[in-house]
């Protein structure tokens, strides 16, 4: 499947391909979320959804949520926590050793402000960067990047890019302290 660029018509054979990849990927989430699962299991089922190898390192916590699969790309290491969404049309890339708090939601995805237009989409790829930590309830819109190290606060809705090495808090989430490396 191509990579999206940065709108898609419904009615189009492009949205009707992803509605068909849409559909499958349903039924696998469905399955994912509504029986037990070995973590090995829960590894498996998340690589049939996104179509690549999830690395054994990488522990996912059920419910896990998400609306397409295939444009999710996921590192070493990963840990995400129960109930976090992923809605990955337009790409979702998390780096290596990245925490993901419990009711995460991270979005690649909106809807044009022309109301003539409002069902029609608009990407714009989301990354998290290598060592990141998403608390708990936090929001990740589309086209933001979050910085290697940087440290998302609990209930902060990401609105604009986070330097590495940060933490933000808030709504919007905005920088309140610099992490100093220690030796």
């Amino acid at each position: 499947m191509q990579k999206m660029k940065s709108k898609m018509d419904v009615g189009t054979a492009a949205y009707e391909q992803i509605e068909k990849v849409n559909r499958r990927n349903q039924i696998l989430v469905q399955e994912l979320n509504n029986t037990p699962h070995t973590k090995t299991e829960i590894r498996e089922l998340v690589s049939q959804i996104t179509n690549e190898k999830i690395d054994e390192t990488t522990e996912i916590r059920l419910p896990f949520y998400t609306d397409f699969g295939q444009n999710l790309h996921l590192g070493k290491n990963v840990y995400i926590s129960n109930c976090s969404m992923f809605v990955d049309l337009g790409g979702i890339y998390i780096g290596d050793n990245v925490l993901i708090g419990p009711n995460t939601t991270i979005t690649s995805v909106n809807h044009r402000v022309n109301p003539e237009e409002r069902r029609h989409l608009n990407f714009k790829s989301v990354y998290i960067h290598d060592n990141a930590w998403l608390g708990a309830n936090v929001t990740v819109t589309p086209g933001t990047v979050i910085g290697e190290n940087a440290i998302v606060a609990a209930g902060a809705v990401v609105t604009k890019n986070v330097p590495a090495n940060t933490i933000v808090a808030g709504v919007p989430a905005r920088i309140i302290k610099t992490i100093k490396e220690t030796n």
